[in-house]
């Protein structure tokens, strides 16, 4: 029987299983602080959005709903912090993990280090922007995740419709592929401008800009419908939480009028000679129906996806054409 003492046997401590090994191991070591503080953000996030959650459901039994209509929606101060931390979610990613993620190296010369060893600059890279990725899925993931478990429940009693950005942006794939697209971004910043606070800041306002331009686009994500119901009569059951784009009036031959073609009348006879004049006899609306939210959400999260891979691929390529 051999005689040789183990490292572990002369030392007297049991030898350490690592789960991670080699590449992976070292770049999670060079940012676990980053990777530890995005990971205990969503924590105590998640922890916040069930509490939250929690409180509006006894809140709503309390005034007796459902059997009870409610007579005004909830916008607590919980409520509007949780949205304005889940909108600020992606920039935040962007800034501080994905501005940071490459540019650290090449202004530290750690990048040269690592790409002079046996490592290639191309796996090195891709080694980081996949923990990079990882990290920023399981956060947003996890809390789009939670909030829309809050959400759609309860979605009658928020101060928010379906189709504004505290909600479209929030629930859904839409949270995690908007921060996938800006931190992909961040790290094509940093890859080009080397340095850690201007690429910090350069991203900090291309992420603000991507935010305003997202809501200027959001609702061309889908195809409008339009309906006409009788001039008199209330509207469809189906239009219960449509976002409404446009509307007219219309006569029986299908001429359009502007909604108030009619209404800024003085009398209401003189209204009404207006009406039968011009033959009108419907309303038409032109609207956006909740129930196409999820494909919205799904044809949004794929444009971004789409971006982020494009970014994804210039920073490996350029990573492997010029020096860090």
């Amino acid at each position: 029987m051999s005689t040789t003492l183990t490292d572990a046997s002369r030392t007297g401590r049991k030898p350490r299983i690592r789960l991670l090994r080699g590449l992976n191991w070292l770049v999670v070591r060079q940012h676990r602080a980053s990777i530890l503080a995005v990971l205990a953000m969503t924590a105590l996030g998640a922890l916040w959005i069930v509490h939250q959650r929690g409180q509006m459901h006894d809140a709503l039994v309390a005034v007796g709903w459902p059997e009870k209509p409610l007579e005004q929606t909830m916008a607590s101060g919980a409520l509007v912090l949780t949205i304005n931390a889940l909108g600020a979610l992606p920039v935040v990613l962007a800034v501080f993990l994905g501005a940071t993620l490459v540019s650290a190296d090449q202004e530290h010369g750690t990048a040269q280090l690592v790409t002079t060893q046996s490592v290639s600059r191309g796996r090195w890279l891709t080694a980081k922007l996949c923990w990079c990725h990882l990290t920023v899925i399981v956060c947003s993931g996890v809390v789009s995740a939670l909030f829309t478990w809050w959400w759609k429940p309860y979605r009658a009693a928020f101060s928010f419709a379906w189709h504004d950005g505290p909600i479209f942006d929030n629930t859904g794939p839409v949270l995690p592929a908007l921060s996938l697209f800006l931190a992909a971004a961040g790290v094509t910043i940093g890859l080009l401008l080397r340095r850690v606070l201007l690429s910090m800041v350069v991203t900090f306002g291309f992420a603000v800009f991507v935010e305003v331009a997202w809501g200027l686009v959001r609702e061309s994500l889908a195809s409008p419908r339009m309906i006409n119901y009788p001039l008199n009569a209330n509207p469809p059951a189906k239009l219960d939480g449509m976002y409404e784009m446009d509307r007219w009036v219309s006569s029986s031959d299908g001429t359009l009028f502007g909604y108030t073609h009619c209404s800024g009348l003085e009398t209401e006879k003189a209204a009404n000679a207006c009406v039968k004049e011009n033959g009108i006899v419907d309303n038409v609306v032109k609207y956006l129906g909740y129930d196409q939210m999820p494909a919205m959400q799904w044809t949004g999260a794929g444009f971004l996806l789409l971006g982020t891979i494009a970014l994804t691929a210039f920073t490996l390529w350029r990573a492997s054409r010029r020096p860090l």
